[in-house]
């Protein structure tokens, strides 16, 4: 099986995004462990942070900070539908 990618994705409150990947899956991915360092430190510019979009293969930022596709479908938790 082709690892999902990431078709959209939605900034949420408190470092979360939440990503819809190819194979129908929504889920929630939690960014604040990542805003460390120079690099990844960008990314709490709550502005910043909200620019975030999906690349067809995974969410990426305007300065080039993204997150391995692996990750960012194992790591992240399920939409809950109510």
């Amino acid at each position: 099986m082709l690892r999902p990618t990431a078709r959209e994705v939605k900034p949420l409150e408190n470092y979360k995004i939440e990503v819809l990947f190819n194979n129908g899956e929504r889920k929630v991915f939690d960014v604040k462990p990542y805003i460390k360092g120079s690099w990844y430190g960008e990314l709490n510019d709550p502005a910043y942070f909200r620019s975030v979009f999906a690349n067809g293969f995974t969410v990426e930022w305007a300065n080039g900070q993204d997150l391995c596709p692996d990750e960012l479908y194992h790591n992240s938790v399920p939409v809950m539908t109510e």
